[in-house]
């Protein structure tokens, strides 16, 4: 057995140490360098200064900021888009009335809850908020909107249970919808019952 071998494994082991801390210190140097440059201005060189906005100063630098969106473009997407969800809900209407022999007023029903089930299965799949990002507005209108905010809710806090988190937050988006669509319903009816207006007395 060779007895200088101890020399040499604690030879290699104090080399292998040294180029160890030779890499610490070129990292240290290297992030100071970047912190460095990072901390000066590209425009004069001077140190930037920790931001301090108040809430109102914030939303002017964000707006300042904000890419420009033009009006018309939304709208006409916002028209495309809604009127193409309608007509779709026309066309399924027919297939009820047609296929089905359902009366137009029968159908109805049927024909929401088709367009309900179809925008939960693109909102599950992701599809719906792609669509909606393009067309904005046009989306959201239609009762296919509605459905989308539901179920986007409940795919959103799934994780944290069917009770707290389907259950508790699936309304978080649509409640406000139904609570003034409720409130809408009730003073509607409220001035129906006193003035007669509307339906058949």
């Amino acid at each position: 057995m060779d007895k200088r071998l101890p020399k040499r494994v604690d030879s290699a082991l104090k080399g292998r140490r040294i180029n160890e801390q030779a890499l610490t210190n070129n990292e240290i140097d290297f992030g100071a360098r970047e912190m460095t440059s990072l901390s000066t201005s590209s425009a004069g060189g001077r140190p930037y200064k920790k931001l301090s906005m108040s809430p109102k100063e914030y939303q002017t630098f964000a707006k300042e900021r904000e890419p420009t969106r033009s009006i018309l473009t939304n709208c006409i997407r916002a028209f495309v888009v809604g009127g193409a969800i309608c007509l779709f809900g026309e066309f399924i209407q027919q297939l009820y009335v047609h296929l089905a022999g359902m009366k137009r007023e029968a159908a109805s029903n049927p024909t929401v809850a088709t367009l309900i089930f179809i925008s939960v299965v693109l909102t599950s799949l992701g599809v719906y908020d792609k669509i909606a990002q393009w067309a904005g507005a046009g989306t959201a209108v239609p009762v296919t909107g509605f459905a989308n905010s539901m179920a986007s809710a409940a795919l959103e806090h799934r994780a944290e249970g069917l009770v707290l988190g389907v259950g508790a937050n699936m309304f978080k988006l649509a409640g406000s919808v139904i609570v003034y669509g409720t409130v809408a319903a009730f003073f509607v009816g409220i001035g129906h019952l006193i003035f007669g207006t509307g339906g058949n007395h």
